[in-house]
């Protein structure tokens, strides 16, 4: 492509007209950086015009039930295999229940309940404990799983996708977390993920929950050994399937951590490549609402990059995650350093709900929030002097 082929479909593109596979990959590989993120920046702008000085971020917890999974993705450093008794666990319902009562605590809006796929967990399992966080916290939203788990439990229960989903769905599920994702195209997904199903299937099962009204998330692991042209694809699949259904509320790509996994590194997305794929998603997913970016694995100033290249979102302060962390990720915030990034990117920041309203805009840091406890990462659940657990104090979250 030209250089005045590649801006010609930059500027369509910033008007809002659809690209295709074909003109979103040339765009990939070789659009200037900065034209790319100018174009990406002026779609975000046009989507939420009125609003669009605001970046928003979300407080949530990442409940991870257990590490024992039958599936060992090669690039997963979390998983124990079923028979490992040394090194699998699983938390018991109590656990999980003073993990949400630290979240509400903390000012969290969002639970995402996560784990491996256990040999003994169908649906019976989710439903137990879906029911049980509703009941006793119905203020917090349960974002969580993805299609994986779900093709997982339905076999273990012997019951349809369709059954599962509506079970869970009435339980407390609130929305899918898009997880399992990893690549859509066949041959790096076989080549990381050889057990799980298909990516066409990982779709019909969103796009069944999307039918029952269970809206999801959509994600991509970038940098397991893909191809430019295989993201695109991914691209293209996800696209095809918010035609149909308009479930997907955002799409999320972040890199591959490459620490005590199968992969062992052998490679790597770079921060370009990632701002790349932010300002692509932006432009060729004219049909889904929202981009987020993630500081959680590129790092804290590469997320703060992605609001100019097409983000309108800054992820989360994630007060618990063990998942990515396991494989290397070491980057850490909290709340005030991510208004921090957030404003010294240009935009106001605000913290909004599961389904993307803000709940509280931080126009004035004179009126910012000054708990330190409300940092990424924390392990504990003891909050010093805390409503939710009185007896109990605060553990060092270092």
């Amino acid at each position: 492509m030209t250089a005045h082929a590649t801006q010609a479909v930059l500027d369509r593109a910033a008007a809002g007209g659809r690209i295709t596979p074909e003109e979103a990959l040339d765009l990939y590989r070789s659009a200037p950086l900065h034209a790319l993120g100018t174009a990406a920046d002026a779609v975000r702008r046009r989507r939420y015009a009125g609003t669009e000085h605001i970046a928003t971020y979300i407080i949530e917890r990442n409940i991870n039930y257990t590490n024992v999974c039958v599936t060992a993705c090669r690039f997963c450093a979390f998983y124990a295999a079923p028979k490992d008794t040394a090194k699998g666990w699983t938390r018991d319902l109590d656990d999980i229940l003073r993990r949400c009562a630290e979240t509400v605590e903390l000012g969290g809006t969002q639970i995402m309940f996560q784990g491996g796929h256990h040999p003994d967990y169908g649906v019976e399992y989710y439903e137990k404990h879906f029911a049980a966080i509703k009941k006793a916290f119905p203020e917090l939203v349960i974002h969580s799983l993805g299609a994986s788990e779900v093709e997982h439990m339905a076999r273990i229960s012997d019951v349809s996708v369709e059954e599962a989903i509506r079970r869970i769905h009435a339980a407390g599920l609130d929305s899918f977390a898009g997880a399992g994702a990893e690549l859509l195209p066949a041959r790096p997904r076989k080549a990381i993920a050889p057990l799980k199903e298909s990516g066409e299937r990982w779709l019909e099962i969103m796009e069944i929950a999307h039918s029952l009204g269970v809206e999801s998330t959509s994600t991509m692991l970038m940098g397991t050994g893909e191809t430019n042209a295989e993201r695109i694809e991914h691209l293209r699949m996800i696209r095809d399937v918010q035609d149909r259904t308009g479930g997907f509320r955002a799409f999320i790509p972040y890199t591959y951590q490459p620490e005590n996994n199968h992969l062992k590194g052998q490679t790597q997305a770079t921060v370009f490549e990632y701002l790349r794929m932010i300002a692509i998603a932006r432009l060729f997913l004219d049909n889904v609402a929202h981009i987020q970016g993630s500081w959680l694995t590129v790092g804290k100033e590469a997320g703060q990059l992605s609001l100019h290249y097409g983000a309108d979102d800054l992820g989360s302060v994630m007060l618990e995650e063990n998942v990515v962390s396991s494989a290397g990720a070491k980057h850490r915030s909290n709340r005030m350093e991510l208004l921090h990034l957030i404003r010294t990117a240009g935009r106001v920041p605000a913290q909004r709900a599961t389904t993307y309203e803000h709940l509280v805009v931080h126009d004035d840091p004179a009126n910012d929030p000054v708990d330190d406890h409300v940092v990424s990462h924390l392990s504990s659940t003891a909050i010093d002097s805390g409503k939710a657990h009185p007896e109990l104090k605060l553990i060092d979250a270092s």
